[in-house]
């Protein structure tokens, strides 16, 4: 239980905004929300809206040339823009992965591996078992793409471990962050990502293929499918927005940032899982737009932020 707990404490594009909309927006942010102490956003700056009297002349939409959400010059400025493209079905399975719609003998036998050598690098003894390995998201589907990761689940029987399943979740939650954190193991070109499930766990998904059983669980389909990309463009600029926002403030008041930062990643949590347990599921407009936070790295800058607040908030001056 010891190891347990120290794992654990480490633990169609949108339209242009007018220049009194990003004014109204802003407003919303600064002078709303649980604050007690004034609102983190009242040193933001405002000027970039000076003398700004049409739509075009503010913030232009992500693929323009510096477009992008406030304080942001946008993706298309700093990398590659995620295309729509990107989401749609093809008509096979990654050849690369699969052969007659199974996976390829030297695939699984490495992913095999990463999960066994993960179990061990746990040290907790013989207490833990995978009941079973499985590969999902879109390269265990029709939907695969370049920015693919090998989302590869590990089922674990959590009350066989400890029955308090809520800690035993923690543990494996800090575990396999940290792991993936350290490691950069790319299998022809996509990263793998380690993730732990309790055995008896509803998976959100149209693609899930057992590596100990070799067959689908849920097998994918290539028949076309219509998706929002335009509302999943937008939900995704208005958080990358709230994002930039906060990096104005953090340095000055980081513990306020820390606030903003946890109501932020809980909207983001409550909007993929609203997007999953829609009709639509992985195709959803919130799922969507979570991909596309994950692949313009939002996601990433989110965390650092969160962890370099942290770590301002608990530091004392010279």
């Amino acid at each position: 239980m010891n190891q347990w707990w120290q794992y654990i404490r480490e633990g169609k594009e949108p339209k242009r905004s007018s220049p009194a909309g990003v004014r109204k927006g802003m407003d919303r942010l600064l002078n709303k929300g649980p604050q007690t102490e004034g609102s983190p956003y009242e040193n933001v700056d405002d000027d970039y809206l000076k003398d700004k009297k049409s739509r075009n002349d503010v913030s232009a939409p992500p693929s323009a040339p510096g477009g992008g959400a406030i304080g942001n010059p946008g993706p298309a400025a700093l990398e590659e823009e995620v295309e729509p493209e990107s989401f749609e079905k093809h008509s096979d399975l990654d050849p690369k992965f699969w052969e007659d719609r199974k996976l390829k003998e030297k695939i699984k036998r490495r992913l095999t591996k990463i999960v066994y050598d993960f179990i061990d690098g746990l040290n907790v003894g013989e207490s833990i078992r995978a009941e079973d390995i499985r590969l999902t998201g879109s390269l265990a589907n029709y939907n695969w793409s370049k920015y693919s990761d090998v989302d590869i689940h590990i089922v674990v029987d959590f009350k066989k471990i400890d029955e308090k399943v809520e800690l035993v979740k923690a543990f494996f939650d800090a575990a396999r962050m940290r792991w993936n954190e350290l490691h950069d193991i790319m299998i022809h070109g996509h990263e793998a990502e380690i993730y732990v499930e309790d055995m008896g766990e509803v998976h959100k998904s149209s693609g899930l293929y057992s590596l100990m059983e070799e067959e689908w669980i849920i097998e994918p389909t290539p028949a076309k499918i219509e998706f929002d990309y335009p509302t999943a463009r937008k939900k995704a600029d208005a958080i990358e927005t709230q994002v930039n926002l906060i990096a104005k403030f953090a340095p000055n008041k980081p513990k306020k940032a820390l606030e903003s930062i946890a109501r932020l990643k809980e909207k983001i949590r409550r909007m993929r899982r609203a997007g999953l347990d829609s009709p639509e599921v992985e195709y959803s407009a919130e799922n969507i737009a979570f991909k596309i936070l994950r692949r313009e790295e939002t996601l990433d800058k989110l965390n650092d932020m969160k962890y370099a607040a942290y770590d301002q908030v608990l530091s004392l001056g010279e």
